[in-house]
């Protein structure tokens, strides 16, 4: 029998009585207690010795079933167990079976001594500080157990643990392992669970992985790549398969169908072009279904209602169209449906609007629904649901290009998020209080925030965290809370006047430790994007500031051509997920500050502020010309991203995953446009915004200059009549521009263009469309406090939104005015963006 020393004791008083209880226990039974062969008392005192371990008292020898072994409890929220099987030699002998050290911080190196105690079956060191690597050796041990869950263990999986015929239990989360996966795990047949997120493993899942018969748990949150393979579909016994943050591609494989035992589905962050929904209906057993950015395409299924046990479903972030099933509406016990970032068309169900569940179905393209406000319930979330096409009576809150409800009359932002009011650098930041998270959308006066997702194994868990520990850095106040998600946070700036705004964004890591306790340990990764053009990737705070508890900021200029300025912070399934807790993981900030670039007296940019603007994009402009030439690019070579990417553009950047994810892989059928520095791709973004995308010829000299001089030009304009730039993406010998898409193509191919592609202009609407030109023109030539020149005016070169107004595009080879220069050339050889 086993005797358990302490499990989680809350208060001194339990605690003090299992002390008692314990040494009481050990006098009363030391009597007839057996004795541990002297080797094993000696091979626990090295082992206790290597892990600095204060708790055991190995004085003395006895051992026995009903108290197990002799040690010293310390802290109250630890769980300890060391029991002996003493059934040997008669039953005179003892020896150690089981050990169980978990929550005690030890910080010792992982000791080799455990495979000299050659009758252990379970190995459970979970929450500690142990480092150092597996020792091959433990492959000699008779493990049916071995957790080695939240340490600092690094290296490799040694093959031999592949030789333990027994092993039942295989858990390495939150370590900093690496390498492939070892093949000769595939032999372990008896294995039922297997966990190994977190770490930094490679490769692809071995074929061997087919002898795996007896899973019921597989998780995985590694960055192993290569498709989901066929093989899944032996694992009939299946309870619970994660794959969140992998780098694996789809599809999702057919023979997930035969996983009928599944209960819990998580497959998220899969590249790769489009799929298909998979087959899921003879899961009947599972009750919850994430499928989350997995560049899904179609409908809904509609057996998905005919899976009563389902709790949760989160389709979130894919490409899903169609009606939303009404039988959806059976799934009595559903608690959680998340539906954002998708093209859900026609009316919102009423079962939804009136649900009392958390329930998110916001950015769709819905177009009608009988909400008539933006308050509505406080778990239902409805922002940017309906498509643009909507009804002018539509609430604001709902239309998918979110307006602004009044004239726009903010020139600044200041949220404390989680916090209360708070005056910091002189500025009164709004307070961010509410704790309302799954599916969750406020408004206040001049900005309001969305947040979607549940956070796996603790349902609870707060959307707010709050520092319980002393900050000494400056500001302290300031960065005493913070707001986390985990899966979606957005906030929204709302009604603000057009124009070059500086969005600063602070960020502080409170929620993990800074001592070497297995606190410390967590690492919190998520992304970032602004007005859809991502800013920062993989972030890890601690890692930008240098350690926990310390306030940072990054800082972005943005340009606003709309009123509503749009942060974005996602979770993409990497990071640790159970330190300290399950539930403490995705995006987390500490404040945001929105400041303009301009002047508010005049409204426009400041003379040193734009040519603060244009001055560093120029210097950009040589610095990347200068980083190409040095290696390579020019001729063909390739370079990397991430040196280009620290030069610091100035404007928004885009992943190569997310560009091809947006194109399907820079589908032919997804071309709009072909020039002479490129083809140009209408695209898709997980957040619903649609794109087009200039890929610039990686081989052309000109190319280049113009894809540096676009940047810089366009970065620093701003007018309804000219064409919006998103941002950029440079990697693996791609040079991508990303614009706004415009849905009437070029003005070329509206007048002359093939047959069905002509429109129908009258008068009115040529009238409107030179008007256009001619006021994008009066701006460049004489609005702005810089005089620019386009150089490349034609038809092709101007663009036509949904209502046929006029943008020009195609900046590549415009020029600033000196003013008294009057020998600008006026050379035309330009790029058609949308050219038929």
């Amino acid at each position: 029998m086993e005797f358990f020393l302490t499990k989680r004791a809350k208060t001194r008083t339990n605690f003090v009585k299992i002390v008692i209880f314990s040494v009481y226990a050990s006098l009363v039974l030391t009597s007839v207690a057996q004795l541990l062969p002297e080797n094993e008392v000696q091979v626990l005192e090295r082992i206790s010795s290597r892990l600095q371990n204060k708790y055991w008292n190995v004085t003395r020898r006895s051992c026995s079933e009903s108290t197990g072994f002799n040690m010293t409890i310390w802290g109250d929220d630890v769980y300890s167990n060391v029991t002996c099987d003493c059934s040997f030699v008669n039953n005179t002998v003892c020896h150690v079976t089981h050990i169980q050290m978990k929550g005690f911080n030890l910080t010792g190196i992982l000791p080799a001594e455990f495979a000299n105690l050659t009758y252990l079956k379970e190995l459970d060191l979970t929450h500690n500080y142990i480092y150092g690597s597996i020792p091959p050796i433990f492959g000699q041990l008779p493990l049916i157990t071995l957790s080695l869950l939240g340490n600092r263990i690094n290296g490799i999986i040694p093959n031999e643990l592949g030789d333990i015929s027994t092993l039942e239990e295989l858990i390495l989360e939150d370590n900093q392992l690496e390498g492939n996966i070892p093949q000769n795990l595939g032999s372990l047949r008896n294995l039922r669970r297997l966990l190994l997120s977190a770490n930094s493993f490679n490769g692809t899942i071995p074929e061997t992985f087919s002898n795996l018969k007896n899973l019921t748990d597989l998780i995985d949150g590694t960055r192993i790549t290569g498709k989901i393979p066929d093989l899944i579909g032996n694992w009939t016994k299946l309870h619970r398969l994660d794959m969140q943050g992998t780098s694996m591609e789809g599809p999702i494989p057919s023979t997930i169908s035969q996983l009928k035992n599944l209960i819990q589905l998580r497959i998220s962050d899969l590249s790769g072009p489009t799929i298909n929904f998979p087959n899921l209906q003879n899961l009947t057993a599972m009750e919850e279904l994430t499928l989350r950015n997995c560049s899904i395409d179609g409908p809904i299924p509609e057996y998905i209602g005919d899976l009563k046990s389902l709790k949760t479903i989160d389709l979130s972030f894919n490409m899903l169209n169609g009606q939303i099933p009404n039988k959806l509406q059976g799934l009595s016990r559903l608690v959680f449906l998340f539906l954002s970032h998708n093209y859900l068309s026609e009316d919102v169900p009423g079962w939804i609007l009136d649900s009392n569940e958390n329930m998110d179905v916001s950015y769709n393209n819905f177009t009608a629904s009988r909400v008539t406000g933006c308050q509505f319930s406080s778990s239902v979330n409805l922002v940017a649901s309906h498509s643009t096409s909507s009804s002018d009576t539509t609430p604001w809150c709902l239309k998918r290009d979110i307006p602004c409800a009044s004239k726009p009359e903010y020139y600044s932002l200041f949220i404390n998020c989680g916090g209360r009011r708070i005056t910091f650098e002189g500025n009164e930041y709004e307070e961010n209080l509410s704790r309302d998270g799954p599916s969750h959308f406020e408004s206040h006066d001049g900005w309001a925030y969305s947040s979607t997702g549940v956070f796996v194994g603790n349902e609870n868990a707060k959307f707010v965290a709050t520092n319980n520990s002393s900050l000494t850095m400056n500001g302290a106040e300031f960065y005493q809370t913070a707001r986390l998600a985990p899966s979606s946070l957005k906030y929204f700036g709302l009604c603000l006047r057009r124009g070059s705004y500086r969005v600063r964004l602070h960020f502080a890591e409170i929620m993990y430790t800074n001592d070497t306790t297995f606190s410390s340990l967590g690492k919190r990764l998520f992304d970032v994007s602004i007005q859809g053009g991502v800013v920062l990737t993989d972030f890890d705070i601690v890692k930008e500031a240098n350690g926990v508890r310390k306030g940072i900021y990054k800082d972005f200029n943005v340009l606003i051509n709309g009123s509503t300025l749009e942060i974005h912070l996602y979770w993409t399934g990497k990071g640790t997920t159970a330190i300290p807790d399950r539930g403490v993981y995705g995006p987390l900030i500490s404040a945001i500050a929105v400041t303009p670039n301009f002047h508010i007296d005049t409204g426009g940019l400041s003379a040193g502020a734009i040519s603060g603007i244009v001055v560093s994009s120029c210097v950009f402009g040589f610095c990347i010309l200068a980083a190409l030439w040095m290696k390579g690019y020019l001729g063909g070579k390739d370079v990397e991203a991430n040196e280009l990417r620290a030069l610091d553009l100035p404007t928004g950047h885009f992943t190569l995953r997310q560009i091809k994810a947006a194109t399907n892989n820079f589908d032919r059928a997804n071309k709009i446009g072909e020039g002479g520095f490129g083809p140009v791709y209408k695209g898709v973004l997980s957040d619903g915004t649609i794109i087009a995308v200039k890929q610039l010829s990686s081989k052309s000299k000109q190319g280049n200059r113009e894809f540096v001089n676009e940047i810089g030009m366009i970065s620093a304009l701003q007018h309804p009549n000219l064409v919006r730039l998103f941002g950029c993406c440079i990697e693996s010998n791609q040079l991508l521009l990303i614009y706004e898409y415009l849905e009437n193509n070029s003005l070329a191919r509206a007048l002359f263009g093939r047959e069905e592609q002509l429109l129908n202009l009258n008068w009115s609407t040529r009238k409107k469309v030179c008007f256009g030109i001619a006021k994008g023109l009066a701006y460049l030539h004489e609005e702005s406090r810089l005089k620019i020149v386009h150089r490349d005016i034609k038809a092709t070169n101007v663009l036509l939104d949904r209502d046929l107004n006029a943008k020009i595009s195609d900046f590549g080879l415009a020029k600033l005015d000196e003013e008294e220069n009057t020998h600008i050339s006026t050379r035309i050889a330009g790029t058609r963006l949308y050219g038929s």
